[in-house]
């Protein structure tokens, strides 16, 4: 703003003595009057900020124009007091002034303005793009879920009841709209899911978690976690009939969150898995890149009869 401000005061003295009779004296009395009303104007506006975006857009936009005038008003009529007195006798200087402002005010607050629709539609197709990607996560299992519950309660009643509460867990989470949740809570919902598939695998699953949070707020996107381990059980350990372990490492520092999930490779090991996990790593991918740009990445890597996803994204704010 004060670099604009101090274009416009050099825009206005070159139309008023031309490029070649440039007065500089003039030039700092114009700018000193246009800084004050910018930077006065600023002062006033910014504390209302929050109670002016709850108005309507007309009388925010009449409010804080009507402001740049008032503002306007007292400096010019405060500088031709200082400079001629008590009495001001050039009425014509502060209609002058009031016009300009008026003219450039309206144009700067009507550049803030389509440039704040134009982050809130912005805003509003990132919100709907997570929507949309998160929406088509729904976990495989739902139906040998509840078939390994009809089982269980029968024969072990406490053990349909935890794997009956476990899904529920995390189907609201599935369900919910798309948030920003503490990397811990993912980190639950993730063990959740486990074991509610250990429950239905028995031994032939094993998890081997290795979590490192050195005492950090980090967050996560809803719901980002879950799909990759899932993919780990489906893919790579459900086709082979020993079963096999997914080895999972979180760590997160003060500025990165890494994650790897290593998993047996069916194709490696010529058992008839299944190789269509592309379309939730791709969903992943983008989620990734609608929250943090190119910042963070999404590997993938299979070599030595292992599958390996690598994932990592900075630490920041992301509500």
């Amino acid at each position: 703003m004060i670099l604009v401000g101090e274009l416009l005061s050099f825009a206005f003295v070159v139309i008023k003595h031309g490029i070649f009779s440039f007065n500089w004296v003039y030039f700092g009395s114009v700018s000193f009057l246009v800084q004050w009303i910018i930077l006065s104007s600023a002062a006033c506006l910014c504390p209302l900020r929050s109670w002016l975006g709850k108005q309507n857009g007309i009388v925010a936009g009449s409010i804080s124009y009507g402001l740049v005038l008032l503002m306007t008003l007292i400096f010019t009529s405060a500088g031709l007091w200082l400079m001629h007195g008590q009495q001001i006798r050039d009425n014509s200087a502060i209609a002058e002034n009031l016009i300009i402002a008026a003219i450039f005010a309206g144009v700067v607050l009507r550049y803030f303005y389509l440039q704040q629709q134009l982050q809130n539609r912005e805003q509003v197709e990132l919100r709907s793009r997570i929507q949309a990607l998160q929406s088509r996560i729904r976990p495989h299992f739902l139906f040998n879920s509840m078939n390994s519950i009809a089982s269980l309660i029968d024969i072990d009643p406490k053990a349909a009841e935890k794997m009956v509460i476990d899904l529920s867990q995390l189907f609201r989470a599935s369900l919910n709209e798309p948030t920003i949740v503490p990397l811990e809570e993912e980190i639950k919902l993730c063990q959740q899911f486990v074991s509610i598939e250990q429950t239905r695998l028995g031994k032939r699953l094993v998890v081997d978690w290795e979590i490192d949070i050195q005492e950090i707020q980090a967050s996560i996107p809803s719901l980002l976690l879950q799909p990759l381990i899932e993919n780990a059980i489906y893919h790579g350990i459900q086709p082979l009939p020993n079963g096999g372990v997914v080895s999972v490492k979180i760590v997160a520092t003060a500025s990165e969150v890494r994650v790897g999930i290593l998993n047996p490779s069916p194709v490696a090991n010529h058992t008839t898995g299944k190789n269509s996990n592309g379309m939730a790593l791709e969903n992943i991918r983008h989620r990734l890149d609608a929250h943090f740009g190119d910042q963070a990445t999404l590997e993938l890597n299979q070599e030595n009869e292992k599958f390996s996803v690598q994932l990592a994204y900075p630490v920041k704010d992301l509500t």
